[in-house]
């Protein structure tokens, strides 16, 4: 991991829903191939966007409870949060220009 960060169930609440600045968490799996593929579009957004948004990696095996209570039932789910609130969701690998229209989207 370089640009992005990963995150647990005890860091969440400081590293995500008390950021001052929107946050891409990418609820993820070890054993889940399309989260590998997203996995590096989101380290390049990281590194060309990462001024303007946080992205941090949320590992749904380790980290059971977060996972639970924003309901994520497939991975990759990828929730920006704004004001410590989630405001936009997609489920699956999806190319980078889509993830780029999320982001810009809460900006």
């Amino acid at each position: 991991m370089g640009a992005t960060k990963a995150v647990t169930d005890a860091s969440f609440a400081v590293d995500v829903l008390k950021s001052d600045k929107p946050v891409l968490v990418d609820f993820w799996a070890e054993w889940c191939a399309p989260c590998r593929k997203v996995s590096p579009l989101l380290e390049e957004i990281a590194g060309e966007m990462g001024d303007k948004i946080s992205i941090v990696k949320l590992n749904i095996d380790e980290n059971p409870e977060t996972a639970r209570a924003y309901r994520v039932m497939s991975v990759p789910t990828l929730t920006v949060f704004k004001d410590g609130e989630p405001v936009r969701s997609i489920a699956g690998a999806k190319p980078k220009g889509e993830l780029v229209k999320l982001i810009q989207s809460v900006l």
